[in-house]
């Protein structure tokens, strides 16, 4: 599939990926598609059930079905659909705190420090290890950082890595700086700094992509260096918050709410605010 490109600046690679670019087929099983795993997958009688009670039911704001996007935690805040996707904010998909209380957007790179390295009280914040197998597949339950997590990287390995998903030999990395983060903390634009190359890349995903061989599981993450005695990095460390693009619907926080006696509606209602379940046929 070939990424669609917002107006790049001079030496900067931003690409976002849209469904539009299957040419033969709806979805896809990866994370461009948010997961969709085929129709051969097992599914439960419960979700068949849930699929014919609501037939004609849609989610319409402002008179117009609403594009439901949904991703598994997003870390205690969901992102602006503007910061993953096209330039063009989407009221119902704007950033919320998955809590019942507000929690602040992240403005700062001290905000995005210390928010990271925070537990809040939010919905997707949970380690009931009973809900979490009911809801997510064998394979991702594996996954069980997904709210707060660490990856370590020995710089020569992290080089190895960007050099092979993106084809440019950095040298000597350097640094990876954050220069702009949507409210959840997500990264937009990073500035990757190397002895040979420096490069600015975005969005949400192309930066994922490019700083793990198969992606990191958010772009909300804050960067700290080890180095040796003449100051040249030895490590790198990427703490991080979420797991997906964290717009629109939380899976882990619906289901968590959901444990809790919310209501379908009210969990609809808390994610894409403004937006109401209209029977349409």
């Amino acid at each position: 599939m070939t990424p669609q490109r917002i107006s790049p600046q001079a030496g900067e690679i931003s690409k976002w990926y849209g469904r539009e670019e299957h040419a033969f087929f709806d979805v896809c099983a990866d994370d461009h598609c948010q997961r969709y795993q085929g129709v051969t997958r097992i599914i439960s009688r419960d979700a068949r059930d849930a699929v014919q009670s609501t037939c004609g039911v849609y989610l319409v704001y402002g008179g117009n079905v609403c594009d439901a996007r949904y991703h598994k935690a997003c870390g205690g805040l969901t992102e602006n659909f503007e910061n993953v996707w096209e330039e063009t904010p989407i009221p119902y998909l704007s950033s919320i705190s998955d809590s019942a209380l507000p929690f602040s957007p992240i403005q700062t790179g001290e905000d995005a420090i210390k928010w990271i390295r925070s537990s809040p009280e939010v919905y997707c914040n949970t380690t009931d290890v009973n809900l979490l197998q009911q809801i997510l597949p064998s394979f991702d339950q594996e996954t069980t950082d997904f709210f707060r997590w660490k990856v370590v990287y020995a710089r020569k390995e992290l080089e190895a890595i960007l050099q092979e998903k993106t084809g440019i030999d950095f040298g000597i990395l350097h640094g990876l700086t954050a220069l702009e983060r949507g409210p959840s903390g997500r990264i937009i634009r990073l500035m990757i700094e190397g002895s040979k190359e420096c490069r600015i890349v975005g969005k949400e995903l192309e930066i994922r992509r490019w700083l793990s061989r198969s992606h990191l599981y958010s772009s909300a993450f804050i960067v700290s260096r080890e180095c040796n005695p003449a100051g040249v990095p030895i490590r790198f460390v990427l703490e991080g918050a979420g797991w997906g693009h964290g717009v629109g619907l939380c899976q882990i926080g619906a289901a968590v709410m959901a444990a809790r006696g919310f209501s379908a509606e009210d969990i609809l209602r808390h994610y894409f605010r403004g937006a109401a379940l209209q029977k349409c046929y």
